[in-house]
């Protein structure tokens, strides 16, 4: 068995990746842009309060809004078939109107809708955001309590496929940070 590691295999020598910190959002911002110019892709950010743009800046992309539109289209079917077989196993003929009266379909469609977007929204955000994890390596970092006071952190990942740990915290000293921490697992 080897023990050697290759430049990107830090993760098997116990590292989780580069942290650096930033004093305000602006400078976060211009950080993770260059972060992903420079083509890393597993990069995470942790700020105190929402900043504008930090998202499309690193990358980040989600399917939860793909999931959430299928959820409620799952919910609006559900709700419209469940009324329409009802309809025709118990066909009871009121006021005239057809077995499928769409109209009057239209509250419980309308409810089963939103109840499902509504439940796939939250289970799916837990699910893709790794929750409930009561622990990540990040909290290893120190000062990095202050990402929720008054600090700005970008992390750039170990299994990043472009990270080598001398090259990464080379150019991590090009964007000025206030510190760059390794951060162990």
């Amino acid at each position: 068995m080897s023990t050697h590691a290759h430049a990107h295999d830090d993760v098997e020598v116990g590292i989780y990746g580069l942290m650096v910190e930033f004093l305000n959002p602006d400078q976060l911002l211009v950080a993770a842009k260059k972060v992903a110019a420079a083509g890393y892709k597993h990069v995470d950010a942790y700020t105190p309060f929402a900043v504008h743009g930090i998202d499309e800046a690193i990358g980040a992309k989600t399917v939860l809004p793909w999931l959430i539109f299928g959820g409620g289209l799952t919910g609006g079917l559900t709700g419209f078939g469940m009324q329409t077989l009802a309809n025709f196993h118990y066909k009871i003929n009121i006021d005239g109107k057809p077995l499928v009266s769409w109209p009057s379909f239209m509250p419980i469609t309308f409810e089963l809708t939103v109840l499902f977007a509504a439940a796939t929204a939250v289970f799916g955000m837990l699910l893709l955001n790794g929750l409930p994890r009561p622990y990540n390596p990040v909290f290893n970092a120190p000062g990095f309590e202050r990402a929720s006071q008054d600090r700005f952190f970008l992390c750039i990942e170990a299994k990043d496929p472009q990270f080598d740990l001398d090259q990464t915290s080379r150019f991590l000293e090009g964007l000025e940070p206030t510190s760059i921490t390794e951060v162990p697992f």
